[in-house]
């Protein structure tokens, strides 16, 4: 079974939009296998935006990802990556169709305030699981 990464932004916690994003999760028929709450560090974020460092926007994302808790999810499923990539919809916001978690909830002209995080490649999903849940994986 196919499993990723998925982290729900400090703005679905401040916006209240956790409950709608897992519902819509589950409801999609992906399984939930791990969960926590957390704050991120500047040397997680770091780790986790590594290919984004350099670029201009980098110390307002850091800055975002700190603001409040994220929560981090192992999701699994047939062909979730896709699948879920597909239910987050684009990370630019305006880009995303109604019907998408983003096309529905994101309203920020802030491109990092776009709600959720989704690993784009099962690589990424065990890198990513890894970085986050360095505890292994406990089924919930």
């Amino acid at each position: 079974m196919e499993k990723t990464y998925i982290m729900l932004k400090p703005d679905a916690h401040k916006r209240e939009l956790m409950g709608e994003i897992i519902s819509r999760i589950e409801r999609k028929g992906y399984n939930i296998t791990n969960m926590k709450m957390m704050h991120l560090t500047a040397k997680t974020l770091k780790e986790h935006y590594a290919h984004l460092i350099d670029k201009p926007f980098y110390p307002e994302l850091e800055e975002f990802m700190m603001s409040g808790p994220v929560v981090g999810m192992v999701v699994e499923g047939e062909g979730v990556v896709l699948g879920m990539r597909n239910l987050m919809g684009p990370t630019k916001w305006w880009d995303a169709l109604a019907g998408t978690i983003r096309g529905d909830f994101s309203n920020a002209n802030d491109l990092s305030a776009n709600l959720i995080h989704g690993s784009d490649s099962v690589e990424k999903a065990n890198e990513e699981i890894a970085r986050f849940f360095p505890e292994g994986e406990v089924t919930i």
